[in-house]
């Protein structure tokens, strides 16, 4: 048994670890932006490409709303998109709006969308009474959440961003929260769109709004997130785009030149990421058997997929293979018996399954004599 490890880990792993790298090596370079905070991430691995202070606690204005805006599509999702009476209450706000009036029917969806698009701070609030009745509960809701996605440094207060001394998050933390909220199907359509068509019920009308995100017509490959200002917070921008497979997120707090920056950094980040392919169609080994005439099956590796990786760490990516010492009869053509399981460090980043080749029977005995006893005494007495 040991051979045949020895001979399956030498023989195979080595061969097995063919990474392809897709296009040209590129030189890292040195980027500089004016943000006071910043992060550039994977969002496929959350790998840090770029970071300036990603953890510092600072206000974040209305990229907030990503937050306020998942929970409600999420809700939406769940009950049906329900119709929201706007009351006075919900459109008691400052700031941005997307123009909301007492007695206005509207969908959590259609909220969702004049928060994203037209930043609304009546629709953030009006999202958050329907969902919770409080501000207070809907912060709870909002810091659940937070805390379920790892965001550690992020405390909320409000729905729409509104400053609050007790309100604040990272860059980092917000780059979690919008690698999450891109998930969401409806969320990622809204706050891609450069401009959205909302329905109101009452009264029945429909409003076209052009989204404050200027990336989605200025940077090729744009596909959100969310736009954020107050005097206090600066200019925030969340910003996600997609090239060749790979998808990127950049969060900027506190940025002069919000725009430039998160360009600047894409840019840089595209330049070091690579899509890696992991295949283990070639790989095929012999897997002891026990209770079966032969004595192994053949296995194989099935087909791969890709995975984007900073270039610098595609070379050190290492491969296990993961099979039990034997397997018991009866076997099945295409049943998954392992994997090929790839690391970065101790780090799984992708897992290839193992097959059975072939159907493997039970192995088929004489009866006992125990058993001939029995099956004559049955006979008789019949």
């Amino acid at each position: 048994m040991k051979r045949f490890y020895r001979r399956l880990l030498g023989g195979f792993c080595a061969f097995l670890l063919l990474i392809s790298l897709h296009g040209e090596t590129a030189k890292a370079q040195e980027i500089s932006v004016s943000a006071q905070s910043a992060v550039l991430i994977s969002a496929d691995t959350l790998a840090v490409l770029y970071e300036k202070n990603a953890d510092q606690q600072l206000s974040m204005a209305s990229t907030t709303k990503i937050m306020t805006a998942l929970l409600a599509l999420e809700e939406a999702e769940k009950a049906g998109d329900p119709v929201v009476f706007v009351t006075e209450e919900m459109v008691a706000v400052e700031g941005s709006s997307m123009g909301l009036q007492a007695g206005n029917e509207i969908t959590l969806t259609n909220l969702a969308a004049g928060m994203l698009l037209a930043s609304g701070n009546d629709a953030a609030n009006a999202a958050a009474l329907y969902l919770s009745g409080t501000q207070e509960k809907f912060a709870d809701r909002m810091n659940r959440r937070a805390e379920e996605l790892g965001m550690k440094n992020t405390h909320f207060v409000t729905p729409s961003g509104l400053d609050d001394d007790e309100h604040f998050s990272t860059a980092y933390d917000m780059a979690l929260l919008a690698q999450e909220a891109l998930k969401n199907e409806n969320f990622r359509k809204l706050c891609s769109s450069s401009t959205y068509q909302v329905t109101f019920q009452e009264p029945e009308q429909k409003i076209s709004y052009t989204n404050h995100n200027k990336l989605l017509r200025f940077y090729e490959g744009c596909i959100g997130v969310k736009t954020g200002f107050t005097k206090k917070s600066g200019r925030c921008l969340v910003s996600a785009a997609e090239r060749d497979g790979i998808t990127l997120i950049a969060v900027t707090l506190n940025a002069p030149d919000d725009w430039n920056d998160h360009m600047a950094m894409l840019d840089y980040g595209f330049s070091q990421m690579k899509c890696v392919s992991f295949d283990g169609s070639d790989f095929s080994a012999e897997l002891p058997l026990v209770g079966a005439e032969q004595q192994s099956i053949r296995v194989c590796g099935g087909q791969g997929g890709e995975v984007p990786l900073p270039i610098e760490e595609a070379n050190q990516v290492t491969c296990r293979v993961l099979l039990p010492a034997f397997c018991y009869a009866p076997v099945q053509k295409g049943e998954r018996l392992g994997r090929l399981q790839y690391y970065l460090g101790e780090s799984p980043v992708y897992s290839v399954p193992i097959f059975a080749e072939d159907d493997v029977a039970v192995l088929s005995k004489e009866p006992s004599f125990w058993e001939k006893l029995f099956a004559g005494w049955r006979g008789r007495g019949s």
